[in-house]
């Protein structure tokens, strides 16, 4: 997600690319809400295209392409700090979506980032409680997509549980009706397998409980419009209603044949499989009622990045729970925080970086230690490692895969190959990011035993690659360790191609 937050006013984007389909809403803050101003959805089923490889197909990923160059077109001008492009499931999945994310940023022009299960659900939820009344009270919200289903419990604006399951109405009508036949012990064997996914949350879900039930996203749209139309129930989803629609759609003999009124004809191919999921969902938590919401998660983006203006940023609290959870020493950290701002304040401007990175720079200052609960030895490489793959909300996988490049090279070597994951132009700030980390960190090795001046910090003749480091006369002779720790660091950064010349 981008790092700026959106300003009353403005036009602000986001874009899902989901499992089934690519979603694109483009809105302007108007008086604290959001005013519509273009929405598209289109059926690419991304998640079809995945084979047992977990490779995507060229074929899906021209359906893909094909999509984002027509949202292309809408997004054309627009800032890219108020853009927002996430995918969720299928290219979480697949072995070569880095392939397709860059083909499909080159045809939209901007950025793609691909968000955790825990963070989609987060982000579903915001949506779907911006549409709501403000309520007292706990609700549970259930969102079919095309690869995962996600399960949230929350009260307001505050998500209290948060779960992504393996379970889709495309991979679920793959898995279970990949003949196109539709049988009544087929329907079974997919509710069985539904069921036992809920398994792993139903105990903890039932034990928070619930006032109310929410669904979001077209599978149940489609179910609550068929219902309606048929006449079964007035307004959103009754078990009674749901057992309806399950007998009337098993008389169907094939994927093809299904006609039923509110499912539109490029739902029809997958409508089984989310029949399935929205039928184990009903008998896991003893559902009677469940209301359709608008709200879904690109709203939730919206909203996420444009609450970052005003609001507490998620990812900071995401930071601070990690410190608590792993036991980081925070005054340590408070010094290299601020040490590292005070230097990136001298040459952000120099070395061509945005303000607003220095966020950047200020959670990997925060989380630097976090390898320490696990072992002194290498405690960057675990830092790095826990960092890239644990659940952290607020950030995508490409923003865990910078916090990993900062912790991962704190220290030590400066090994360049571990920002190659990172984007090109994400490479080239964190680089030098953790050059200003660096420092910041060997400044201060005493912790806190002593004061630690600010140095002068500076490009050397509008060299990006070269810096130069003042410090108090004579401080340097009267603190040996932190002065041959500093030595060591230019021999560091010269043999990753880099220039440090220390005063």
């Amino acid at each position: 997600m981008s790092d700026s937050s959106a300003q009353p006013g403005e036009l602000i984007a986001a874009v899902d690319l989901g499992s089934n389909s690519f979603h694109m809403v483009i809105a302007r803050e108007f008086h604290g809400e959001f005013r519509t101003l273009e929405r598209r959805g289109q059926k690419v089923q991304l998640a079809a295209g995945l084979d047992d490889e977990f490779m995507l197909s060229e074929e899906a990923q021209q359906r893909g392409l094909d999509c984002l160059r027509e949202f292309g077109q809408h997004l054309q001008g627009m800032d890219s700090t108020r853009v927002t492009v996430l995918a969720t499931n299928a290219l979480r999945a697949a072995r070569n979506r880095q392939d397709f994310i860059d083909r499909a940023e080159a045809v939209l022009g901007y950025p793609i980032e691909v968000i955790a299960g825990r963070e989609e659900a987060r982000l579903i939820y915001l949506g779907v409680a911006h549409t709501l009344a403000d309520d007292v009270g706990n609700r549970l919200v259930v969102d079919i997509g095309g690869g995962s289903t996600e399960f949230i419990i929350g009260e307001r604006f505050e998500p209290k549980a948060l779960e992504s399951l393996h379970m889709g109405c495309v991979s679920f009508t793959r898995r279970f009706f990949a003949d196109g036949q539709i049988t009544e012990a087929a329907f079974e064997r997919a509710v069985a397998a539904a069921r036992q996914e809920l398994l792993h949350i139903e105990t903890d879900y039932k034990h928070l409980g619930w006032q109310n039930v929410v669904g979001s996203s077209g599978t149940i749209r489609a179910v609550e419009q068929s219902v309606v139309e048929f006449g079964w129930s007035t307004e959103g989803i009754t078990r009674q209603a749901l057992k309806k629609l399950r007998k009337q759609t098993l008389q169907f003999e094939t994927l093809d044949d299904v006609v039923l009124p509110g499912v539109k004809v490029e739902r029809r191919q997958v409508f089984i499989g989310g029949l399935a999921i929205l039928t184990a969902v009903f008998d896991t938590f003893d559902i009677e009622h469940m209301v359709y919401s608008d709200g879904a998660l690109r709203e939730g983006a919206l909203w996420d990045l444009f609450g970052r203006s005003s609001h507490e940023d998620v990812r900071q609290r995401t930071v601070r729970s990690l410190q608590e959870r792993f036991y980081i020493d925070e005054a340590q950290s408070a010094r290299v925080s601020d040490m590292a701002r005070a230097l990136f304040l001298q040459v952000y401007q120099d070395l061509g970086l945005e303000e607003s990175q220095v966020r950047w720079l200020l959670w990997g200052a925060e989380l630097h230690e976090i390898g320490l609960s696990l072992s002194h030895s290498g405690f960057h490489k675990h830092g790095a490692y826990l960092l890239q793959h644990a659940d952290m909300l607020g950030f995508t996988r490409q923003g865990q895969a910078k916090l990993a490049a900062l912790v991962r090279c704190h220290r030590r070597k400066f090994n360049l190959g571990e920002f190659a994951t990172l984007s090109p132009e994400s490479r080239a700030f964190v680089i030098q990011l953790t050059r200003l980390l660096r420092i910041a960190v060997i400044l201060n090795h005493g912790r806190g035993a002593h004061p630690v001046p600010v140095p002068e910090l500076k490009i050397i003749a509008g060299d990006h690659d070269s810096l130069s480091l003042t410090l108090p006369a004579g401080w340097l002779a009267g603190h040996s360790l932190t002065a041959g720790d500093l030595m060591a660091e230019v021999d560091y950064q010269k043999a990753a191609g880099m220039t440090l010349t220390v005063e």
